[in-house]
């Protein structure tokens, strides 16, 4: 089969990136690949949708250096191909990382993943479900009983007001974004940096204020759910502890966080079992899920990272079951053409 990766840009992909673990693990299988960017679809005349797809000079690489290498070298080649020659579509691009520069990029994916939908090709995620949520505001969508007490404003006596209530203290974000830019924890409404924060955070548009849970001070974990499941092989879940650096709050692998083995409690599962009803019906096929206690911090439905760091930690590689559930949705789609829906296949 031929899997198509869509990223913001190939000048930002790296070694140590998720998408790139999979794109070998792809190519180790015998599939070919290829990356797709913003402004790499063409719609003609004829209603035919094009892709200006970029492919490597191997089909095989042992390490992830040499794959990055060729993939930023000379030696690629861009070959114009109709979208219907690709098997799947696997949009891994982040919308807030063109929001500000190219905001014409950001949801491209979704637009252009859903014509490519229509055409017979699987989009994952669903590109429908991925434009419900397009940002965190979608996290209010799932039960009440696992989401910290949230308040969405851009009022500045709203929050304060909130602050006042939540004695731990605050954690205000923007509602757009990734990564963990522009989080900051307040600790009262006296705070004497609030005004300077809540000025430049709601400059970006709306803030999340979410009270803080003392359990984040350990860090957060990250699981991942395929299928609307934690992802498990060998024994072993997809799964790890983001510890913030010292005199963090944030515990993003952006932020200098580290990444540390956790083991996955009954609790934890049944958190997860919580959402799962939600990503089935809106096609999630992949998500990363960053969770405190009992508590989901945030779902990370674009481009949920740490494969890598996950697989060195417990000396499991996760990719090698991504791909194989890629070629079952293959399958089925082969035996079934479009008598089932590309948002039920993504999570069968």
């Amino acid at each position: 089969m031929r899997i198509a990766f869509f990223v913001n840009s190939i000048d930002l992909e790296a070694p140590h990136y998720t998408t790139t673990a999979l794109a070998l693990a792809a190519l180790e299988r015998g599939h070919k690949i290829c990356y797709l960017t913003p402004g790499d679809f063409v719609l003609r005349p004829d209603d035919s949708l094009m892709v200006r797809a970029l492919t490597l000079p191997k089909s095989k690489y042992k390490k992830a250096e040499a794959f990055h290498s060729d993939l930023q070298g000379k030696d690629t080649t861009i070959e114009t191909i109709d979208v219907r020659d690709v098997d799947v579509l696997f949009l891994r691009s982040d919308p807030s990382l063109d929001a500000d520069d190219r905001p014409w990029a950001a949801h491209v994916g979704s637009i252009f993943g859903r014509l490519a939908a229509e055409r017979g090709v699987i989009v994952l995620n669903d590109p429908a479900g991925l434009a419900l949520a397009q940002n965190k505001l979608y996290f209010q969508d799932f039960p009440e009983v696992i989401r910290p007490t949230t308040l969405i404003s851009k009022s500045i006596e709203e929050i304060r007001s909130f602050i006042s209530e939540h004695r731990k203290g605050v954690i205000l974000k923007p509602l757009q974004g990734s990564g963990g830019k522009n989080v900051f924890k307040i600790a009262s409404p006296d705070d004497a940096n609030l005004n300077q924060i809540f000025e430049a955070v709601s400059g970006e548009g709306y803030l999340i204020a979410q009270a803080y849970l003392t359990e984040a001070k350990a860090g957060d974990i990250r699981l991942f759910l395929m299928n609307g499941r934690p992802l498990e092989v060998k024994g072993a879940y997809a799964a790890f502890r983001r510890v913030p650096a010292s005199g963090e709050v944030r515990s993003n692998m952006h932020a200098n966080g580290s990444a540390e083995a956790v083991e996955i409690t009954p609790a934890i599962l049944a958190v997860a079992e919580m959402v799962r009803p939600k990503l089935i019906e809106d096609g999630m096929f992949m998500v990363g899920l960053d969770i405190v206690g009992d508590k989901i911090l945030e779902i990370n439905v674009f481009t949920p990272g740490g494969l890598p760091d996950i697989a060195e930690l417990y000396n499991v590689d996760f990719t090698v079951a991504v791909i194989e559930a890629l070629e079952t949705k293959v399958a089925i789609r082969k035996a079934n053409g479009s008598s089932i829906s590309n948002r039920a296949l993504a999570t069968l």
